[in-house]
C-alpha cells in the first residue's frame, strides 16, 4: 500500500503539475505577458511545483528530513542521472551563458545552502528569504540579459485557451499537487518505518528520483532531437530553482529543523562535488564540450551516490 501511495503521488505530481503549467502559460499569454517574462518565472515555478509542494508539506508535518533530501536527491539525480544519460545519447557543445550565469549561479546556491545547514543544522526563516531575493534578483538579470531573445514555447495554442478552462486547469491541477503529495509524503514515512531505514534514504532514492522523472524525460527527448544545449539549461536551472524557490518558499513557511547528520556530513559534500564537476568536466580534455565519456563519469558518480546512501 505504501509503494502504491508513493506511485500514485508521484503521477498525481507530475500531472498535476503538467496542467499546473498549462494553465498558467496560457493566462500569462492571455494577459500578454511577455515570453522571455514566462518562460524565465512562471514555467521555472510551475515545473518546480511538485518539488516544491512535497518540501513545504514535509516541513509543515514536521519530517525536515524529506523536505531537504528531496532538494538534495533531485538536485544530485539531476547532474549524475539525467545529464549523464543525456551525454551516454549525444555529446553537448556548451554555451557562454554557461559560464557568465548557468554555473556560477548554481554554485553560488548550493554554496548558500552548505554554509547555512552546516552552520546550524537548520535553515531559519531569515535565510529562506534570502535564498528568495537572490532567486528573484537571477529573474531580473536573465529578464535583462534575454530581453531582446525571442523564446518559443511549447504549445503555442495556450493563449487561445478560454478564462474557464485556464481556471478549471489551475484548480484540477492545484488539487492534483495537494494530493499527489499527500500521499507521497505519507507513503515515504511510512515505508521508511516499514523497511526500518531513515526517512532521509527514502527522501534521497525514491522520492527524489520520482519528482526528476518529468526532466530525464523531457531531456532525453530534447537530446535525441539533438537539442542538448536545451537538456543542460533546463537541468542547471532546475537545480537553481530547487534550492532557491523550493527550500527559500519552505523555509519561509515553515523553517527546517533537526536536519538528519548524514545529510549534514555527508549529502551536502556530494551535492557540492556534482555541482563543481561540471566546470573542470567543461574545459576537460576538450574546451566548451561534454561527452560519452563525461557521460559514463556521471552515471557512475551517481551510482556510487546511491550505493552509499542506502548502506
Amino acid at each position: 500500500m505504501n509503494i502504491l501511495n508513493i506511485i500514485l503521488g508521484l503521477t498525481l505530481l507530475v500531472v498535476g503539475g503538467n496542467w499546473l503549467l498549462k494553465s498558467s502559460v496560457g493566462l500569462s499569454l492571455k494577459l500578454n505577458i511577455s515570453k522571455i517574462i514566462v518562460g524565465l518565472t512562471v514555467v521555472s515555478f510551475a515545473t518546480s511545483a511538485p518539488e516544491m509542494i512535497v518540501s513545504i508539506k514535509s516541513a509543515l508535518d514536521g519530517f525536515p528530513d524529506i523536505a531537504v533530501g528531496n532538494v538534495i536527491g533531485s538536485n544530485i539525480g539531476n547532474i549524475g542521472l539525467v545529464l549523464g544519460v543525456v551525454l551516454l545519447i549525444n555529446a553537448i557543445q556548451i554555451e557562454t551563458n554557461f559560464y557568465k550565469t548557468d554555473w556560477p549561479m548554481k554554485m553560488i546556491a548550493s554554496v548558500l545552502l552548505f554554509f547555512f545547514l552546516i552552520l546550524d543544522g537548520k535553515l531559519s526563516r531569515i535565510e529562506g528569504i534570502i535564498f528568495v531575493v537572490l532567486l528573484i534578483a537571477f529573474i531580473i538579470h536573465l529578464i535583462r540579459q534575454n530581453k531582446k531573445i525571442d523564446i518559443e514555447l511549447k504549445d503555442e495554442g495556450e493563449s487561445e485557451m478560454s478564462y474557464a478552462k485556464i481556471l478549471g486547469l489551475l484548480a484540477v491541477g492545484g488539487f492534483a499537487l495537494w494530493l499527489g503529495s499527500e500521499l507521497l509524503v505519507d507513503g515515504a514515512v511510512n515505508l521508511a518505518e516499514g523497511l526500518g531505514v531513515s526517512k532521509r534514504v527514502i527522501a534521497i532514492t525514491v522520492v527524489s528520483i520520482g519528482t526528476s522523472v518529468p526532466e530525464l524525460a523531457s531531456s532525453i527527448i530534447a537530446a535525441i532531437k539533438k537539442e542538448s544545449d536545451i537538456s543542460i539549461g533546463n537541468i542547471i536551472g532546475s537545480n537553481i530553482f530547487n534550492i532557491l524557490s523550493v527550500l527559500g518558499f519552505t523555509a519561509i513557511i515553515k523553517p527546517i529543523e533537526n536536519v538528519d547528520e548524514r545529510i549534514l556530513n555527508f549529502d551536502i559534500y556530494w551535492l557540492l562535488g556534482f555541482a563543481f564537476i561540471l566546470l573542470p568536466m567543461v574545459f576537460l580534455p576538450r574546451r566548451n564540450s561534454l561527452s560519452l565519456r563525461e557521460g559514463v563519469i556521471l552515471v557512475t558518480a551517481y551510482i556510487a551516490f546511491i550505493y552509499f546512501t542506502i548502506q
